[in-house]
């Protein structure tokens, strides 16, 4: 079951998380599982997978918005980086990166279980 002590363990800042949401530690859960079922991810990897940068800029950055509202540190900041590299068009890979925030949105998918 996803928990406050369970985000804790994963590196989310769940103070500065809950402090958004009144101190309500349900609704906090609320938008944290809600957030886990976010669209964009599945958008920015099939976006980095056909290369769609403009695509991939726009789902990064929902998700760096998202992430780092509800203090999800272990997403948000490699969300950040991505969503600035495609700003900025810098040449690479996306898909490994996009790959890696799946992955980590999975990784607490599995603790709500």
């Amino acid at each position: 079951m996803l928990t406050i002590d369970s985000l804790r363990q994963f590196g989310a800042n769940v103070s500065e998380g809950l402090g958004r949401c009144m101190n309500n530690e349900a609704f906090y859960l609320r938008l944290v599982r809600l957030s886990l079922a976010d669209g964009n991810f599945d958008k920015l990897l099939r976006a980095a997978e056909q290369n769609d940068l403009d695509a991939a800029f726009e789902a990064s950055h929902a998700l760096k918005g998202v992430l780092a509202n509800l203090a999800l540190t272990p997403m948000s900041v490699p969300a950040d980086e991505l969503c600035e590299a495609l700003r900025t068009r810098t040449p690479a890979d996306y898909v490994p990166e996009a790959r890696r925030l799946l992955e980590l949105r999975d990784q607490l998918k599995a603790m709500d279980t």
